[in-house]
């Protein structure tokens, strides 16, 4: 890309986000970074932030984490893919946990089915969060979580028949992770994650602090204009599913590891992708990963990318070909797919 044509593109995206972010009266707060090694550009905004090394909580975009997170483990010989759940949980938290059409399907789930949202488990997130918000004393533990969706919904269809996006399944593999490791799944984060990374400036959401003690707190993050960043009854919901909290530039150390297969070898990662059911149009979902993939007239092939996106606008996402790193969030519930748009519409769309 020349020079001139370059600071074009980076004045049309840092307009783009301040104008998204200054005139919606929801958004109190965003950052957006984009890094190119190929196209030398390194670009980090933010609106309402106390400065870039305020993280803010990422939502969703900690499955990525959780996902790796395993897969370090297959990597280490410590568990399989194909393992079933039963060899790892207490009888208790899976006795009927799937029972479709009237049969037992629980021991028949296997991690992989997990981790690619296709177990057919029910989800509990939107209904537990309508909970916490009528009641800010509201709190559920993670097993208590999955107890309630057992009890309260039904599953999709049998194990590998489908797909479902489910916090369920994380929650479940975030305590597969704990009987493996011996330790609560915030610390296997910091562990193997931001202190191996040097990610300063990030920690787990009402579960740790970061390792610079001078980090500022995390910035509010709201759903229908109520501001839930301290309600603690909230770390039961999001745990292994969507409780990492990070800065634009923690996160791009994470990303780099990973496609430079410093976190995972190349053979795993690929098995992490290929391994996939279909999420929706253009979009396939692996291990932990979201996939964007051309579809004629709905989705065009410069929007080919990968990584993660979360319910506040949150988007965590590597595009090959221009070998560029796009990483954000609006701190809003309201943004769940307008996050992602404006990564692809305002920031791919430019590149």
């Amino acid at each position: 890309m020349k020079t001139t044509q370059k600071e074009k593109v980076i004045q049309l995206i840092k307009h783009s986000f301040r104008k998204k972010v200054q005139k919606d009266p929801n958004l109190k707060s965003a950052f957006l970074l984009v890094h190119s090694d190929k196209n030398e550009i390194h670009l980090n905004l933010n609106e309402g932030l106390i400065d870039s090394n305020q993280p803010a909580y990422m939502a969703s975009v900690g499955k990525l984490f959780t996902s790796v997170l395993i897969s370090i483990l297959y990597e280490e010989g410590l568990l399989k893919y194909t393992d079933k759940i039963t060899y790892y949980l207490d009888q208790a938290l899976l006795q009927k946990l799937h029972v479709y059409n009237e049969t037992d399907y629980t021991k028949e789930i296997e991690i992989k089915h997990l981790l690619n949202q296709t177990s057919g488990l029910p989800d509990f997130f939107h209904p537990l969060l309508n909970q916490l918000l009528n009641d800010p004393n509201f709190y559920m533990s993670p097993e208590e979580a999955i107890t309630w969706a057992k009890i309260h919904k039904k599953p999709h269809f049998p194990p590998g028949k489908g797909f479902k996006y489910s916090d369920t399944n994380y929650h479940l593999l975030g305590l597969i992770i704990e009987k493996i490791t011996k330790q609560p799944f915030h610390e296997s984060i910091k562990q193997y994650f931001y202190e191996p990374l040097e990610m300063r400036h990030s920690s787990f959401l009402f579960e740790s602090d970061p390792i610079d003690q001078n980090t500022p707190p995390v910035a509010d993050f709201y759903v229908n204009h109520h501001n839930i960043t301290h309600l603690k009854g909230y770390s039961g919901i999001d745990f292994a599913g969507s409780g990492v909290v990070s800065t634009g530039e923690d996160l791009l150390k994470f990303m780099k590891a990973l496609t430079s297969h410093r976190l995972v070898k190349k053979e795993t990662f690929e098995k992490m992708k290929k391994d996939k059911a279909k999420y929706g149009v253009g979009i396939d979902y692996g291990y932990g990963i979201m996939q964007f993939k051309p579809v004629p007239l709905l989705m065009p092939k410069k929007f080919t990318l990968w990584g993660h996106a979360g319910i506040t606008g949150a988007y965590m996402f590597y595009h090959p070909k221009l070998d560029t790193y796009v990483i954000g969030t609006f701190n809003d519930f309201s943004y769940e797919r307008k996050g992602v748009k404006f990564m692809l519409m305002n920031v791919i769309n430019r590149l």
